[in-house]
C-alpha cells in the first residue's frame, strides 16, 4: 500500500484527537501503529485506552511535561532530538504502516527541532509509510511536501468563557 504525509496543524483544537482517530481506524483494519509523542510526558485520558491495544498500537513520548507555556531547556532539545532519532529508526524498522509524530510541529516552532529536521523526515519516510505530524504552527516548506495538510482553524471555542481543560475531553 502507499503510504502518503498528513499535516494537521493550525490554532483550532482536535490535531492530536484526529491522529489518535486515524490511528484507531488503521488498527482495526489491521495495520501496525506507532505514536510518538513530543514535548509531551503525563498521563493523558487517550494514553489509558491506548495500553488496552498495545499489541496494535505503540506510544512513546519524547518529552519532560507539557511545556507550550514554558521556555524550553537543553534536557528538552535533548529530549526531542532523542524521539526525532527513535522516529527515524521506527520508520525504517518496516514494523508499522503507520507512525504519527504527535506535536512535532510545535517542537519546531519552540526550537527542539529544526525545519529542516521534518523535511528530512518525510523525506527519508519509506513509501509504504503513512506519516502523521500534528501540532500548530507547522513550516510551510514541510506543509509543501505534505500530501494531505488539515489546518484546525479555531473558530469558538468554551475556553474563551473561563471553561478549563476537562478531563476525557481535553486530557
Amino acid at each position: 500500500m502507499q503510504g502518503y504525509v498528513q499535516i494537521y496543524t493550525g490554532d483550532g483544537k482536535g490535531k492530536t484527537t484526529a491522529a489518535l482517530g486515524l490511528a484507531l481506524r488503521a488498527a482495526g483494519a489491521g495495520l501496525r501503529v506507532y505514536i510518538g509523542q513530543f514535548i509531551k510526558n503525563a498521563a493523558y485520558s487517550e494514553l489509558n485506552i491506548l495500553t488496552c491495544l498495545a499489541d496494535l498500537i505503540t506510544v512513546e513520548q519524547f518529552g519532560r511535561g507539557c511545556m507550550l507555556v514554558t521556555t524550553p531547556e537543553k534536557a528538552d532539545v535533548e529530549a526531542a532530538r532523542a524521539g526525532l532519532a527513535t522516529l527515524k529508526a521506527v520508520l525504517h524498522s518496516k514494523k508499522y504502516d503507520l507512525v504519527v509524530a504527535d506535536e512535532i510541529n510545535v517542537a519546531c516552532a519552540l526550537g527542539l527541532l529544526g525545519e529542516q529536521d521534518l523535511l528530512d523526515l518525510i523525506a527519508e519516510r519509506p513509501e509504504s509509510v503513512e506519516l502523521v505530524l500534528t501540532g500548530r504552527g507547522a513550516p510551510e516548506a514541510v506543509m509543501a511536501q505534505a500530501d494531505l495538510v488539515t489546518d484546525m482553524r479555531a473558530v469558538k471555542h468554551y475556553y474563551d468563557q473561563g471553561v478549563q481543560v476537562r478531563k476525557g475531553i481535553e486530557v
